[in-house]
């Protein structure tokens, strides 16, 4: 972050400077207490089950240069540093990230969304960016309405790209975050059934994630995959260029697509922006070809030569949780527990089929959630889905994954365990170091729970 003063804050924030020296200086900003150093701000949040003012003497004690405070509780008469203070420290932080978004120079930003894939396309496009720019990228998964204006904030001078990665599980979301950001460019990886519970329809999650193209201005572009069955939808919105990638149609196409003995993706990078070009991809799955040609499209655009993307494309290490690959106990394992809907699933299932193996092919799945009333036939489609793709070995945990069993019947061992636990005992039984084992679910699901057994 660039310095910035407290009376900076206190503008920005809307907040009044109830403590401290208006110059007085802050070198980063932070709402959770165990990370808090000299010359930070710690802006206290309060969410329904806390209320990070609890902490506010601990961060004192740790050096905090300043605090951003709703209320102002005893501690606060012991803290000496800065005291700015207002009524909501939530919309203060909101308020704080887009008046700092206004004060950075020469940064262009690339806001992402989606249903499916925005972490990996996400660290894609920050390693096509990265081959030629300084580029500032989410971390991890911080990409809700206080993780972008910690993006945002966490961002200098010094950075020439934003990829600033935009999630949403309510209606109204996109539209603050994209407000905040100022997005140049938008990439919108698709429109599927994730958070469909509080959504209703796939018309309305269209409606909602077309609301970050309609905040980049007619001078800026959209990237999108020509196949989803909303891209006319959300053209329709774009003020400026829409640029379509996919594997058979698309202004970047991938060509020749092959799958090697480990799993790796091979491709040809095809378009009318420069000549056919090898890319060979450092993970596995064919749906990551998509999340790829996103940002292969994205370099182009911004006038990376192909060697550079296939470079930055080629050197990706991907977010963990997401199809990360790795030996626990003498298993291979395929991690994609960060989360899942239906069609993440599918996705994933699919990478467990293309795997050349000795052994089996084993899926230890849990529920998905926020599917509202697509739930039940969803969980059970996706049992359907495990049969026709090959699985050996289906395990559920949980009674509400317990619903993919039942239409996998012509699975050889299709079994569901109450506990991760007792999953995880099954499994170091019953598997062999030649089997390959998918492990998902929703977040609310904890499957990587079955991962930690198996140590």
């Amino acid at each position: 972050m660039n310095p910035l003063t407290l009376k900076q804050i206190a503008d920005w924030s809307g907040g009044a400077l109830i403590q401290g020296t208006p110059a007085s200086v802050v070198s980063s900003v932070s709402t959770d207490s165990r990370s808090v150093g000299a010359e930070d701000l710690f802006i206290a949040l309060k969410g329904e089950r806390f209320d990070a003012h609890e902490f506010i003497e601990q961060v004192g004690e740790q050096g905090a240069a300043a605090i951003l405070a709703s209320s102002l509780p005893a501690a606060t008469e012991s803290f000496s540093g800065g005291i700015i203070h207002l009524r909501d420290t939530l919309k203060g932080l909101q308020n704080l990230a887009r008046g700092y978004r206004n004060s950075l120079s020469g940064i262009r930003v690339v806001g992402l969304t989606g249903s499916n894939g925005k972490t990996s396309t996400k660290d894609f496009l920050g390693g096509v960016l990265s081959s030629a720019f300084t580029v500032s990228k989410t971390k991890g998964n911080l990409n809700n309405h206080i993780g972008v204006p910690l993006t945002v904030l966490s961002s200098d001078n010094s950075h020439q790209y934003g990829v600033w990665e935009m999630g949403m599980n309510h209606p109204g979301e996109i539209e603050v975050l994209a407000e905040i950001a100022r997005p140049d460019i938008a990439v919108v990886t698709n429109i599927g059934t994730a958070h469909i519970e509080n959504m209703g329809t796939r018309e309305a999650i269209a409606e909602e994630k077309s609301q970050l193209p309609l905040a980049v201005s007619a001078d800026g572009y959209c990237v999108m995959p020509r196949d989803d069955d909303f891209f006319e939808f959300v053209a329709e919105r774009v003020l400026g260029e829409m640029i379509s990638v996919g594997f058979e149609c698309g202004d970047v196409r991938a060509a020749s697509l092959r799958v090697d003995d480990s799993g790796r993706v091979h491709f040809d990078l095809v378009s009318e922006f420069a000549d056919a070009t090898p890319i060979s991809l450092p993970v596995r799955g064919r749906h990551m070809v998509s999340n790829a040609l996103l940002a292969a499209a994205v370099g182009l655009k911004e006038g990376l030569t192909p060697a550079q993307i296939a470079g930055g494309l080629s050197s990706v290490t991907l977010t963990g949780g997401r199809l990360e690959e790795k030996k626990v106990g003498g298993f291979s394992i395929l991690d994609d527990s960060y989360n899942a809907n239906p069609d993440s699933m599918e996705a994933a299932l699919l990478t467990l089929q293309e795997a050349a193996l000795k052994g089996r092919r084993v899926a230890v799945l849990g529920y998905m959630g926020e599917l509202g009333h697509i739930e039940e036939e969803a969980h059970l489609a996706l049992g359907e889905k495990a049969a026709a793709l090959g699985v050996d070995l289906l395990i559920t945990v949980g009674e509400k994954a317990s619903r993919i069993n039942t239409r996998a019947q012509s699975i050889g061992v299709n079994l569901n365990f109450p506990t991760h636990a007792e999953a995880a005992g099954y499994l170091k039984g019953e598997l062999t170091s030649e089997d390959l084992v998918l492990v998902k679910g929703s977040r609310g699901a904890t499957m990587e729970k079955v991962i930690e057994g198996l140590q």
